[in-house]
């Protein structure tokens, strides 16, 4: 079991906070202490999460709203969580913020097939190479449509 876990969480897609969630919560000690963090572009499109042209004290506040929501929709009624909002490369800032709060690992949840997969392999990778603790990388609720695999060469069903 871990003591201190941070989380990478998108606060745009409910479904990666609920699967982050429910893994961490699986993964931290009984009196472990659970870090939920979002970095954000303030000059236009970021990773955690996709940001638009808004004031960067606003786009904080919201996205520490949404962060506070999704901790209080998640997590068991007995666990609290800090919440890390911050302005910056997510890579860069997201392996700070693991080695200022000493975390024993970092959970992400990679994108998988999203329109923005490079960006996020790129710093899913950054993050894997330079983390001063263990990093778990889930895998994408997103799965590609039939269209896109066979697009990729793949199928649609059956075996082959």
């Amino acid at each position: 079991m871990y003591r201190k876990l941070l989380i990478a969480i998108d606060p745009e897609d409910d479904g990666e906070a609920k699967c982050a969630l429910e893994t961490a919560m699986t993964l931290l000690a009984e009196d472990g202490e659970l870090h939920l963090a979002s970095v954000y572009s303030p000059g236009g499109g970021g990773f955690f999460p996709y940001v638009t042209e808004e004031a960067p004290e606003q786009k904080e506040a919201e996205v520490r709203q949404t962060l506070d929501l999704l901790g209080r929709k998640y997590l068991p009624m007995n666990r609290n969580a800090s919440l890390h909002v911050v302005a910056g490369s997510a890579g860069e800032k997201l392996v700070g913020l693991a080695g200022q709060l000493c975390a024993d690992l970092m959970v992400l949840v990679s994108r998988g097939s999203s329109g923005r997969w490079s960006l996020r392999r790129a710093t899913v990778e950054y993050i894997s190479v330079n983390a001063p603790c263990p990093v778990l990388v889930l895998p994408s609720l997103e799965k590609p449509s039939a269209q896109e695999a066979d697009e990729e060469g793949g199928s649609a069903g059956g075996i082959h």
